[in-house]
């Protein structure tokens, strides 16, 4: 969405355009909540957060996943390890990946040790790969 933001992992990417959504539509940020929240057995993001609440409009997605992290271990688990995956064909996210996972860290109140974010294309192939979105993946280990 030309004018808007590119929020990745908390991180704002030097982009000309951002993605849509009711928050800053950090996907990578959503995906991790949604494997967080899975793994608890809580439900999902949109259960929790819904984008008919206007409360929630433009608000960060590393708030959310600071809410996240502590219904988690209200919950009674411990994070072990969150791995995840951006598919994007542009920008190029090596640079910011760093950045990334101390910020996931940090709101997780984990070790950078215990986040892996890795960036790939999908080689011009779908609509990540025609420019038209980006897609992340996220799995956790409680």
């Amino acid at each position: 969405m030309p004018g808007r933001p590119l929020i990745l992992g908390g991180a704002a990417i030097p982009y000309d355009r951002g993605l849509d959504g009711h928050s800053d539509a950090d996907v990578l940020l959503h995906a991790i909540c949604d494997a967080l929240l899975g793994a608890a057995g809580l439900g999902d993001l949109g259960h929790h957060f819904p984008d008919t609440d206007p409360e929630l409009e433009g608000v960060p997605s590393i708030t959310l996943l600071a809410r996240v992290g502590g219904m988690v271990r209200n919950a009674g688990f411990e994070l072990q390890n969150v791995d995840s995956t951006v598919a994007a064909q542009a920008p190029k996210l090596a640079p910011h990946i760093q950045s990334m996972i101390a910020t996931i860290a940090e709101a997780l109140e984990v070790s950078p040790g215990q986040v892996s974010v890795k960036a790939t294309t999908t080689e011009g192939m779908g609509f990540t790969g025609r420019g038209e979105g980006i897609a992340a993946y996220a799995v956790a280990a409680l």
